[in-house]
């Protein structure tokens, strides 16, 4: 199976969300406030549903177009 041409956008948004999540839990074993802790989850949260988004949204774009069309859309649907 070929590589997308999405693909590298999407490590490179999961690499930076692995990044700040390796800093959210330094904040937690720094004991930072409980309120900049979960400011920081959220936008860690945000960043990994965004490149969710992508590699769907690609998926859709490219590989609905195979014969097993129906399939692979019910395969990817489960994680919307």
């Amino acid at each position: 199976m070929s590589t997308h041409a999405s693909h590298p956008a999407i490590i490179t948004r999961l690499k930076r969300a692995d990044g700040h999540l390796q800093s959210v839990i330094r904040m937690i074993e720094d004991e930072r406030p409980c309120a900049e802790i979960a400011q920081q989850l959220s936008a860690v949260e945000k960043a990994i549903t965004n490149a969710k988004r992508a590699l769907i949204h690609d998926h859709l774009d490219h590989c609905l177009g195979s014969d097993h069309a129906i399939d692979d859309l019910r395969a990817i649907a489960r994680y919307l």
